[in-house]
């Protein structure tokens, strides 16, 4: 939750960051695939660009008007809690036109005529990572696209009276060096405040309230005595030592994305999964694996340079397409590089096949001598990376865990 603040305060509250949307309601769409400068979000998918949206939904429900797609989208609803209230796209509601209702907790109105579906979110709050597939059609396609989602409150879909809106809230300024110590808390007592207690919740969030995280938001973290705050702070040091081991041995995204029936208690996973990719889909709509350590379980250097090959049965079997996208680390953003390449896949020009069907990838710093890797190169940064493989409409062995992404083996040249 707080991880995902960080991006709703960029853009949906701050005026002054350049990342601002213009405010709840709006979409933001970028007409080209991220670069190094996208920083609004960690792991930046870069082969369906996004539109951005947050929806305030204390006075009234929005509608979401699709018209006829014929390409890959999805427009993912997500709650506060990060997890998906539903999903309009290709996969789920295929690509002919339609109108969705997304309505917050308190709503309590009749669906009127029109609705082809109907999103429940648990929050008042909620936003939507939408994702648009870049064709060879090229960028004024995929602008068209991107501007045809229709996003207008249920009273103008309607024609009716606009209600009240509702008061400003005294957002939390977003600290970024605090996010990483004891004002995490604070942030989260917040947030806890605009999410109610749902059932599958109430054991937990009773623990949180009586160490003083009750959603009243007048959690201070400044105010705890001495071994309070170093009780905080273990806590946190340990959770996120915990995390980093668990992903050094992880495939895929299996198990950590998904709706609240799919994801509700799984409150590690929850946060493993905001971890490595705040906002990642599930494996069903986009499948996610990659490397992180290599053949012999060492962290992946891009100053040593790695090569991984694909025999022909075990490319990813994927209904729209597949990508691998290099990211740095610790924080995941792209890799700048001198040939200006993000990701690599089976829509990626030039790839240089084996006579056998296999495809070797290369992920060094230094742009490999063979041709073959020279044109199946992705740039590595010169110090630590990851490389996250997305798969878009995965088979089923995929979806039920029975995939294996082939080992990075060192490289030398």
């Amino acid at each position: 939750m707080v991880e995902s603040y960080r991006t709703m305060y960029a853009q949906a509250i701050d005026v002054t960051d350049s990342r601002f949307l213009g405010g709840f309601g709006v979409y933001r769409h970028y007409r080209e695939p991220s670069t190094p400068d996208n920083r609004d979000v960690i792991t930046p998918n870069n082969d369906t660009p996004y539109s951005w949206i947050w929806f305030d939904l204390r006075a009234e429900p929005i509608v979401v008007t699709v018209p006829e797609i014929e390409r890959y989208y999805i427009i993912p609803v997500t709650d506060l809690y990060t997890i998906y209230s539903g999903y309009i796209g290709t996969r789920l509601t295929g690509s002919g036109p339609g109108s969705y209702l997304v309505a917050g907790p308190s709503w309590r109105g009749d669906v009127p005529a029109g609705i082809s579906g109907v999103i429940r979110v648990t929050t008042d709050f909620a936003m939507s990572a939408t994702r648009t597939e870049l064709t060879n059609d090229g960028i004024e396609s995929l602008a068209r696209v991107q501007s045809s989602y229709e996003v207008q409150p249920l009273s103008k879909f309607l024609g009716e009276v606009t209600p009240p809106t509702p008061p400003q809230l005294d957002w939390p300024v977003w600290d970024e060096e605090g996010a990483s110590g004891p004002w995490f808390f604070d942030a989260l007592d917040f947030l806890l405040g605009l999410s109610p207690v749902l059932p599958e919740d109430a054991e937990i969030r009773g623990r949180l309230a009586e160490i003083g995280l009750d959603g009243s938001g007048t959690f201070a973290s400044k105010r705890l005595n001495a071994d309070s705050a170093a009780a905080f702070s273990a806590g946190q040091a340990q959770a996120l030592t915990d995390m980093s081991a668990r992903e050094k041995t992880m495939q895929s995204n299996l198990g950590l994305f998904g709706t609240r029936e799919e994801m509700s208690g799984r409150y590690d996973d929850r946060n493993q999964g905001a971890r490595i990719g705040l906002y990642g889909l599930p494996p069903e709509e986009s499948w996610y694996g990659g490397w992180l350590v290599d053949s012999v379980g060492e962290f992946l250097q891009g100053a040593l340079g790695y090569t991984v090959r694909f025999e022909a049965d075990e490319l990813p079997k994927a209904r729209f397409f597949w990508s691998a996208t290099m990211y740095t680390l610790p924080i995941r953003y792209l890799s700048e590089n001198p040939i200006s390449r993000y990701s690599i896949g089976d829509r990626t020009d030039g790839l240089i096949y084996g006579e056998d069907g296999s495809l070797t990838l290369a992920f060094t710093h230094a742009e490999p001598v063979e041709p073959a890797l020279r044109a199946n190169w992705l740039p590595a940064p010169d110090g630590p990376f990851t490389v996250i493989l997305r798969a878009y409409g995965a088979d089923e062995t995929m979806v039920r865990g029975e995939y294996q992404v082939p080992p990075v083996h060192r490289y030398t040249p």
